[in-house]
Parts: C-alpha cells; structure tokens; sequence
C-alpha cells in the first residue's frame, strides 16, 4: 500500500455519448466567506472556470448557480464535536435545511477513527457523536465523508462539486444522468 495518497487527476471524469467526448462547460465554486479554514481549490485550476467568494444561504461551498440545489457543509474534528453539542439545536437545524438540498454532503476533516476515539479536550462522548452522524444519514438522508486530512477533504469536495455541475449540465442539456453508456 502507498504511504501517501497519489496526485489528484486532471479532470476527475468525462462525460462521453457513443465514445465521443462532450465538452461540458466548466463551473465556479462558490465559498462561503464566513468559512473559518477554507478549502483552496487553485490547485484544481483545471476543473474548473474560477472561485467566487460570497456568503451562501447555507453551508460552506457550492456551485455559482447552483446554490439552491448544491450545499456542502465541512467540519473539522473540533468544530464537529462543538456543533454536535455545544451547539446542537442551530446545527441540527441547519442539517435539516440541507436535507431539502437535491445535492448535500456532510464533509469530515478527520478520520472516522478519530471521530470514534475518546477527544482529549472535548467532554463529549464519541458514541454519540458517532450516533448522531448515523441518524443526520438514516434519519435526514444526509451524507457525511471523513477524510484523513484537509488536503484530501478538498479533493472530495472539487470532485464533488465537479460531477454535481457535470450531472446537472448533461441533463438540462438532454444528454440523460450518466457519464458514459451503460455506466454511471
């Protein structure tokens, strides 16, 4: 197994009818400027046309005209566990509007394992905050990620951001909700 993770791609996927490529515009990323440690997307150049830094309605990052159906919400380890209890009731209200989002994502900075393991500065149990993760996911249909590091919590969200544009583009454009024939 490799040491560190390998490089992210040029382009996470192509879309492709027939074998022919289709040339999908490129989106922005919207960033939320309230965003404590925000994610920096310039080393995704690729993927997309630009960032744009405006305050969302809710969550942390989004798609420029996509707002009203992309929100993703990113916590590190601290900031989960504060917004988990400390915090609870403007968090869990917060999730609920996200449930009505076509495109959510919970995204972890921190390992599951970490969320799992005893918090050395933190009172809270990590059973129920492992719990409540669950039940945001069973209960409110809202996905959660944990990624080991920042770095690889960026590229989740650019991949996702990415495809939630992708897939929005080839259906208003007629071409159906999948990437290539007979795929996903």
């Amino acid at each position: 197994m490799a040491t560190a993770p390998v490089s992210h791609p040029g382009i996470p996927v192509l879309a492709e009818r027939g074998g022919t490529q289709l040339r999908a515009p490129r989106c922005t990323v919207v960033v939320d400027t309230r965003e404590q440690n925000p994610f920096d997307f310039s080393r995704f150049e690729g993927w997309f046309a630009g960032i744009a830094y405006k305050a969302l309605n809710l969550g942390d990052y989004s798609v420029a005209g996509l707002e009203e159906l992309c929100v993703v919400e990113r916590k590190d380890l601290a900031d989960l566990v504060h917004s988990m209890t400390a915090n609870r009731s403007v968090f869990v209200n917060r999730v609920k509007r996200m449930s009505s989002y076509p495109h959510r994502l919970l995204v972890i900075t921190a390992a599951l394992s970490q969320v799992k393991s005893t918090y050395p500065h933190a009172g809270a149990n990590p059973n129920c905050i492992f719990q409540s993760l669950i039940a945001l996911l069973a209960g409110l249909n809202v996905p959660f990620l944990c990624t080991e590091t920042h770095e690889l919590g960026e590229e989740a969200v650019a991949s996702y951001l990415y495809q939630v544009h992708l897939y929005h583009w080839l259906e208003s454009n007629d071409h159906g909700r999948f990437l290539t024939d007979n795929d996903l």
